[in-house]
């Protein structure tokens, strides 16, 4: 069980072009005749046209090649900020300080039932902790499923207990043949459904935990990536996919 503190939040959203701003013609215009309107002719008025947004998709895949809209950022562990980008079509999440956990969170949704893989590649550091997040919720806590660089997993339960103070509760922690070393692309997926969590490494099952007394059934779903005792840590998602389980 441990403690951490959460550092900030930042949301991602899409950058919007400047408006440009008009410049004054250098030369006069003419100025027409303002155009009669026959008496029989009763002008009507323009239709306003009305833009309705797009709804944040329930299933996707995400191959990071747009802006990052609909995707939260949570720092703990200092005050140091990450370095969150996309580049090359991956998903960035850089620690350049020590003990740093950067959450990104799907905030548009919330699930019961659902599946979530990512295919990532420690680009830097060791030891680091990659991993997926489901049914996350701010005030009853989430699941989180890592994968570490020396081979081993671990399932954790966190939950505030204060503004800013987090408690994990350990519920499982072994190791894989499985894992992939630092620098090799893998995937990762963690289903959540009912009161069981099933974890793979590419797309292969290495585990099913029984959640049952933690009594979660529904939240968000996201990406984590964590630091230890060095830095930089570099985690490039190259792409995530929610979907039914």
């Amino acid at each position: 069980m441990k403690k951490i503190l959460i550092g900030c939040l930042l949301l991602i959203t899409a950058c919007q072009p400047a408006t440009p701003t008009s410049v004054a013609s250098l030369f006069p215009s003419a100025t027409l005749p303002p155009t009669p309107i026959p008496a029989t002719v009763t002008p009507q008025p323009t239709p306003t046209l009305e833009f309705t947004p797009t709804p944040f998709p329930r299933l996707f895949t995400d191959e990071f090649n747009a802006s990052l809209t609909g995707w939260v950022i949570l720092q703990a562990g200092n005050e140091a900020v990450p370095n969150i980008k996309t580049e090359n079509s991956n998903f960035m999440l850089q620690m350049d300080s020590p003990y740093t956990w950067v959450y990104a969170l799907y905030g548009a949704q919330d699930y019961d039932e659902i599946r979530i893989d990512a295919q990532f590649t420690n680009q830097a550091g060791s030891p680091a902790a990659t991993g997926l997040l489901c049914r996350y919720s701010e005030s009853d806590g989430w699941f989180e499923y890592n994968v570490l660089t020396d081979g081993s997993y671990n399932v954790l339960y966190g939950q505030w207990l204060a503004n800013g103070i987090a408690d994990y509760s350990p519920i499982l922690s072994a190791s894989s043949a499985a894992i992939q070393p630092s620098g090799v692309p893998q995937e990762i997926g963690l289903t959540c459904s009912g009161t069981t969590l099933s974890l793979f490494v590419n797309q292969t099952l290495i585990r099913s935990v029984d959640v049952s007394r933690y009594e979660r059934t529904e939240g968000k779903v996201g990406l984590t990536a964590a630091s230890f005792e060095n830095a930089p840590v570099i985690a490039a998602f190259n792409w995530v996919k929610v979907s039914e389980p």
